[in-house]
């Protein structure tokens, strides 16, 4: 019942709902944990290529240009950049020749 606390609709309260409701929190925890890394990948490939769509070329022909580059930047770090230090995403922009 201690791990239970908090469920809505007697499944806080009630054992044989409680035991249901247990149950049924471990699959979608550990579905949801690997959600999470799909989650947050996409954002940031949203807000990489907003920052690139400001500069006129497109998020493909960027991950395209930095992987014939070499230049391993993760698209988290690109995100960052591309959402809170604009001119340093240029100046990244600026070595691919974008």
């Amino acid at each position: 019942m201690k791990r239970a606390k908090g469920f809505r609709f007697g499944r806080g309260s009630k054992e044989r709902l409680a035991r249901e409701a247990l149950l049924h929190a471990g699959t979608h925890a550990f579905r949801d944990r690997k959600k999470k890394k799909r989650v947050m990948r996409a954002g940031w490939n949203v807000k990489i290529n907003a920052g690139v769509r400001a500069e006129g070329s497109s998020y493909s022909k960027l991950i395209g240009a930095l992987t014939k580059k070499k230049i391993k930047l993760d698209r988290k770090i690109l995100a960052t950049l591309a959402e809170h230090h604009p001119e340093m995403f240029k100046r990244v922009l600026k070595q691919v020749a974008l």
